[in-house]
């Protein structure tokens, strides 16, 4: 009984499809998909009410292709531009690790006294002591030289560039939109061309750097020039002040202030891409932060973070006190702090007698360089306005 149903079974399948073309035809169709082209979809059209749907200029390829070609055939001349970074760099680093922690901290202290009095030379001294204490030493000068080489190329450059295009507005119109770009783009971009450029470490991570804090710089420069009273330029005009002498002696006197916040806010972008440029193995205070990030470990992230913050407070004391107006300080910079101090020591021990000098009506008084020079720095140190002017009329007219 079995046998005959399962014949019957197998008779109905020979006979239905005694060649298995069905199943043939089947795997086959389940099969030429990986044959078979890919269907063409109609093309889209251009849709005026939605433009940008898709990518019309091809910004990012032709991107891609400028680096690239840069890579090739210029190589060279970034590398050459590694040179003078990278000397630098290490002069400061150098410098900065290779003394004990107690004269550094000592020179610091002695340096913002200097410069800012000795308030903040205590201050600068307890804030070091801090940084020391929480373990951040070493790191801490790695940050501080990479900030410091970035700033000085930051001057070098920014400076006379800046005092440049005040001269030019023609040309500052042509910069201005660069310095718009440097200043919004960014910073992760910049990353990327200068490691396919100048490679990874401290040096590239010096120049990105000073890519960033550049334009600060500049503009508080073109801007500090541009603010100099027009009367006190005519009136060292009047006197025969020389191109230089108007530079040095008017302009850039009173520009000072304005040209130290600058310098404050390039210190400022310095430090803040100080974690972001450990991205390309640059080391530091920045190195902790990366590390603590990647490792959720918040309290070495705090010591970068930390350290941080105290340099570019002591940074920040030091560079607005640097560009504190001369006009107003009762005595000169070497007759103050530890300076003023060794000299009046030196005096003490060691007395030097004037010498007599003739009479004012026994020489003639006639006009020569000189005079021009201390009439043209009278004009800044009488009160930098229009009463220094009225004062040297009424001499002249004497």
């Amino acid at each position: 009984m079995n046998n005959d149903s399962s014949h019957t079974v197998t008779d109905f399948d020979t006979h239905s499809d005694p060649w298995m073309e069905n199943a043939t035809a089947s795997s086959s169709s389940n099969s030429d998909w990986l044959n078979t082209s890919a269907t063409h979809m109609p093309p889209d059209h251009f849709n005026l009410m939605s433009p940008f749907q898709h990518k019309l200029i091809p910004f990012d390829s032709w991107v891609s292709h400028l680096v690239d070609w840069t890579v090739v055939h210029f190589r060279p001349v970034f590398q050459m531009i590694r040179v003078p970074v990278d000397f630098t760099l290490n002069g400061f680093e150098q410098f900065l690790t290779t003394l004990p922690p107690p004269v550094t901290i000592l020179f610091f202290a002695l340096l913002a006294w200097q410069l800012a009095g000795a308030g903040i030379g205590v201050f600068t001294l307890i804030l070091l002591i801090v940084i020391g204490a929480i373990g951040a030493w070493a790191e801490a000068m790695v940050t501080m030289s990479l900030v410091l080489t970035a700033l000085l190329f930051c001057i070098i450059i920014g400076l006379p560039l800046g005092i440049g295009l005040a001269r030019h507005e023609r040309l500052a119109k042509i910069v201005r939109p660069l310095l718009d770009a440097m200043q919004t783009t960014p910073a992760f971009v910049y990353l990327i061309p200068i490691v396919m450029l100048f490679g990874i470490g401290n040096v590239p991570g010096v120049i990105v750097t000073i890519i960033f804090a550049l334009p600060p710089i500049i503009r508080l420069t073109i801007l500090g020039i541009k603010q100099v009273p027009s009367d006190l330029i005519e009136a060292a005009r009047s006197f025969g002040a020389s191109p230089r002498q108007m530079l040095f002696k008017v302009q850039l006197p009173l520009a000072m202030p304005t040209i130290m916040a600058g310098v404050n806010q390039t210190l400022m972008l310095a430090l803040s891409m100080v974690v972001i440029a450990s991205m390309i193995a640059v080391g530091g205070l920045g190195q902790m932060v990366l590390r603590g990030i990647g490792r959720l470990d918040i309290g070495l992230a705090s010591i970068g973070g930390t350290g941080i913050v105290i340099l570019a407070i002591i940074l920040d004391r030091l560079t607005q006190s640097v560009g504190k107006n001369h006009r107003t300080r009762e005595r000169r910079w070497y007759h103050a702090g530890p300076i003023g101090l060794l000299s009046l020591l030196f005096f003490a021990f060691f007395p030097i007698r004037k010498k007599t000098t003739a009479p004012n009506n026994a020489t003639p008084h006639h006009a020569n360089k000189n005079d021009t020079s201390n009439t043209v720095s009278d004009l800044t140190t009488k009160g930098g306005n229009c009463h220094g002017h009225n004062h040297l009329m009424q001499q002249d007219h004497k």
